[in-house]
Order: C-alpha cells, then structure tokens, then sequence
C-alpha cells in the first residue's frame, strides 16, 4: 500500500496585456515552488513570444520569490511591468485637468473658497 504525494490545488493568473488576465487552476505536487509551478503550468507560452521570464510574482497579492513554497488554494499571479509611472501619470491627468477643475479644489457651490 503506497502513499500517494499531497496534491496543491492552485489557481493560477497571468497578466497577459493590458487589462486582460487568463486565469486556470493548476493540480501540483507538493512540495512545489513558485518556479516550478509556473514552468509546470507553461507560463511562457501565455506570455507569448519574445516574452522575458517573469520577475514579479506574488501570491494573493503579496509579491514572493521565486524559491517560494506554495500551499494548497494559494492564488499565483504573474505580473507585467508599468509602462508608466502612477505618479507621473496622476501629475500629467492634474495639469490637463487644471486646478479648479480637478479634486480637492474644485468649487462645489457658488461663492465657495476652493481648496478644503
């Protein structure tokens, strides 16, 4: 009578492009880590061609290493680099807003101070 190896359920999700995500669900070994997972579950060819090896990845939203054990109904997600900086581009929709327009100093009823 053999012992069966413990068997990781894990959901997978890899940011493809912009704003699209292919999620699927992965049945591993364990012991299993991240790298393993992702080389396992093909995670180059989703990516497509002339795509670099993942260096984000994170497990429910918390970024791990590649060396990371997995457990049983973890959440694996593969990452793409900004193309653009958030503060850049928080600054850049401000400036074309204009200041009265925009947030805080947007005047919200007649003869009102702007700002707070």
């Amino acid at each position: 009578m053999g012992t069966e190896p413990a068997m990781l359920r894990v959901s997978l999700a890899v940011c493809v492009g912009e704003r699209h995500v292919q999620c699927q669900d992965l049945r591993l070994s364990a012991p299993c880590t991240v790298e393993q997972a992702l080389q396992l579950a093909g995670v180059m060819d989703l990516l497509g061609p002339g795509a670099h090896w993942p260096d984000m990845v994170g497990v429910w939203g918390r970024r791990v290493e590649m060396s990371h054990l997995l457990k049983d109904d973890d959440r694996l997600e593969v990452y793409r680099n900004l193309t653009v900086d958030p503060k850049l581009a928080r600054r850049q929709r401000f400036k074309d807003q204009g200041s009265k327009t925009a947030g805080l100093f947007k005047r919200r009823r007649p003869n009102a101070k702007p700002g707070y």
